[in-house]
């Protein structure tokens, strides 16, 4: 899908990561254009002038509410975040077994790439590397939503656990949280390189755990016993 249209069809997002009433018109409007300029040109052709532009406004105004360009870009974030972690929350909390979790959790992802979240999140993970100050502000982010898949997965081991089923070491929620945590990264920056292959490639990844996680729901609807690794006693 063109850069243009998935920003077309992400509109109805925007409005609801920077609601007017909350933060202020004005303030509404300049995060909705950076976000915007983020996602289709990214975070080195980032112009203060055309973000104050496309948002109807003098470009002073962003100096007055945001400061720098750097804070910008981490309230962009931040606003998206804020909504992103907290509708991953309600997920997690709410009922379902671990496969339609895992699901929601692919078409959340399928919907943040649309809208185009993921190229933002990447565009700012790429500038951390060379702007220590930006790095600063961005890694306590990056590691807030780590920290929500690994009490995901530790909330599942729990559960298998109670079941007499626990993973074997060195199969910790930390160990399993990593293996997810940096595949969905890799995965992120494959997907927005354009490679068919990849693609196709993370998608069948995907639909294993899926399918691994599908037959883990069965045999605990059915209260059949969880198998254990070969030689555990």
């Amino acid at each position: 899908m063109p850069a243009t249209a998935a920003l077309q069809r992400a509109k109805p997002e925007l409005a609801e990561l920077f609601d007017a009433a909350e933060l202020g018109e004005t303030k509404a409007r300049i995060l909705s254009a950076a976000f915007r300029r983020l996602a289709s040109e990214g975070y080195a052709a980032l112009s203060v002038r055309e973000i104050a532009k496309d948002a109807g406004l003098n470009h002073a105004l962003i100096n007055y509410h945001f400061g720098s360009k750097d804070q910008l870009v981490i309230e962009v974030l931040d606003g998206a975040n804020r909504r992103l972690l907290a509708r991953q929350d309600e997920m997690y909390q709410g009922p379902g077994g671990f496969a339609q979790k895992w699901a929601q959790a692919r078409r959340f992802y399928e919907s943040d790439l649309a809208s185009g979240f993921v190229r933002v999140q990447a565009e700012l993970w790429a500038a951390s590397f060379s702007n220590p100050e930006l790095r600063d502000k961005f890694l306590p982010r990056l590691l807030a939503w780590k920290q929500r898949v690994r009490d995901a997965v530790g909330a599942a081991l729990a559960a298998l656990e109670a079941r007499g089923a626990p993973l074997p070491a060195p199969f910790s929620s930390d160990v399993v949280a990593c293996w997810i945590s940096e595949f969905w990264l890799g995965m992120e920056f494959g997907d927005l390189l354009g490679a068919p292959q990849q693609r196709e490639q993370h998608r069948a990844a995907l639909d294993a755990m899926q399918a691994l996680l599908q037959l883990l729901d069965e045999r605990i609807a059915a209260g059949a016993p969880v198998a254990r690794s070969r030689g555990r006693r």
